[in-house]
């Protein structure tokens, strides 16, 4: 199965470059270009890991980073930074972002973190599971 990764910045060379790179390490990417272009595509399929970008016109990567939270919790995000906004970025991983990468990113550290947090997205998922599963043993006497 594909990590599936949501690339969301305004930036759209760098979006398609990154994008074009995942693809080909057999990522299935899907590119949007701002907050909320990419909380619409949230709403409507399934997403394991955002890529996201700190500074955007409009809704920003930190108000993009809490609805994204508040929605679909379990979705990864890895903050892009460029200089002058890593302070914001860890703001974001304080809100819940699981980690960042500094502008302009290097492909190998990019596929090292979306796996991580893909990994951790599982992990959260079982873990989700096993106590519904024990949730329902107990109700039923089973447990």
């Amino acid at each position: 199965m594909k990590i599936r990764v949501l690339l969301v910045d305004d930036e759209k060379e760098l979006t398609d470059v990154l994008a074009e790179r995942l693809e080909s390490r057999d990522f299935e990417v899907t590119k949007t270009y701002s907050g909320d272009e990419a909380l619409k595509v949230l709403a409507e399929r399934s997403v394991d890991v955002v890529v996201l970008d700190v500074l955007m016109p409009g809704k920003d990567g930190i108000a993009t980073l809490q609805e994204i939270k508040q929605s679909s919790p379990i979705v990864e995000v890895i903050m892009l930074t460029g200089h002058g906004t890593v302070e914001t970025a860890v703001e974001g991983m304080r809100l819940g972002a699981f980690d960042f990468l500094m502008k302009p990113a290097e492909a190998r550290d990019l596929v090292e973190k979306l796996v991580r947090a893909y990994k951790r997205k599982c992990e959260q998922e079982e873990r989700i599971r096993s106590a519904e599963i024990q949730r329902i043993m107990t109700t039923r006497g089973w447990g």
